[in-house]
């Protein structure tokens, strides 16, 4: 067995710059699918999503020469690929072309406090103060961010809010089925596969996908290969990387810094000048995710004559 001592700082740092790459692509993620989204239907986008992002996703296992996950892995990749990769997508682009894009953003980004009570409760990771209190923080600035940039009362439809609601859920739930599976299988097996199954699952779309491609100006097809190869492909590996490495809940409350980033996207390329509020509220979701990474200086120093942490294959 591998014994060497893991270089632990250089790990975190590898994990915090892995969540940071995701929560910017995840952000861009809410303006490409509005962008896009007057153009393709729902199942049609997200079948073009995954499609795309499966080639890439395929190509790069191929290229570094990982097989098949383990055995033990395929439950949680199943799980999260059907629930995440599937019926997320496809619900979260038709909340989309309900509400706007704050808005969505701030009812999906509930889904980190339903990750950490999940991850609580069935991870059994707890729940750390310092993690409570940056999601108190946080979800505080995401409801600011996203009641300063809602628009109309008229357009936050009920069905909107309740497609962007399912979309927490289903979120959260394929977060919790990840964490297991990345025990037994690397960050790019498990997106890989999961991007896989929410492919094949989204397939009935195929002739809504075809129609509306040959309707779609080159702007909105982009913008499908964009969402496909960069907050799919890539964002879910960072992301699968980075939550190998701490825990569910601790990685959900990272993504509350996504709110202020689609305001700040928005305004640049949809042209939505964001109020002074939503500003605010963008802060507080920064400051709410530093929180949430504090740790006691217990927690961070090991006592004298501890052993160093065992080595696994996913901090090669």
């Amino acid at each position: 067995m591998d014994s060497t001592p893991i270089d632990r700082p250089a790990a975190d740092r590898r994990a915090h710059a892995a969540a940071a790459v995701t929560v910017l692509l995840w952000a861009s993620a809410f303006v490409a699918i509005r962008d896009a989204g007057g153009h393709f239907g729902p199942g049609a986008l997200a079948l073009g999503r995954l499609l795309t992002g499966s080639v890439a996703l395929v190509a790069l296992l191929l290229h570094r020469g990982e097989g098949l996950p383990r055995r033990e892995a395929w439950p949680g990749i199943a799980i999260s690929g059907a629930v995440w990769f599937g019926v997320y997508m496809v619900v979260l682009n038709w909340g989309e072309q309900l509400v706007d894009a704050g808005t969505a953003a701030m009812v999906v980004n509930t889904g980190p406090l339903l990750i950490a009570l999940l991850g609580g409760v069935l991870l059994h990771e707890g729940f750390p103060r310092m993690l409570v209190a940056g999601m108190a923080v946080s979800f505080t600035g995401a409801v600011v961010v996203g009641l300063s940039t809602s628009g109309p009362a008229g357009a936050r439809t009920p069905l909107g809010i309740g497609l962007c609601l399912l979309a927490a859920a289903t979120y959260a739930a394929g977060v919790v089925a990840q964490k297991p599976a990345l025990g037994y299988a690397s960050p790019l097996q498990v997106t890989a596969f999961g991007c896989l199954t929410g492919a094949v699952l989204c397939l009935p779309f195929t002739p809504q996908l075809l129609h509306d491609l040959g309707r779609a100006p080159a702007g909105a097809v982009l913008d499908m290969v964009y969402l496909g190869l960069f907050p799919t492909a890539l964002a879910c590996t960072t992301w699968a990387y980075a939550l190998a490495r701490t825990t569910a809940g601790r990685m959900g409350a990272t993504t509350y810094a996504v709110p202020a980033l689609v305001v700040l996207m928005a305004w640049a390329v949809l042209d939505e000048v964001p109020p002074l509020p939503a500003l605010a509220g963008g802060a507080l979701c920064l400051a709410g995710v530093a929180v949430s990474r504090l740790r006691p200086a217990a927690a961070v120093t090991a006592p004298a004559g501890a052993g160093a942490p065992r080595r696994t294959s996913a901090d090669r």
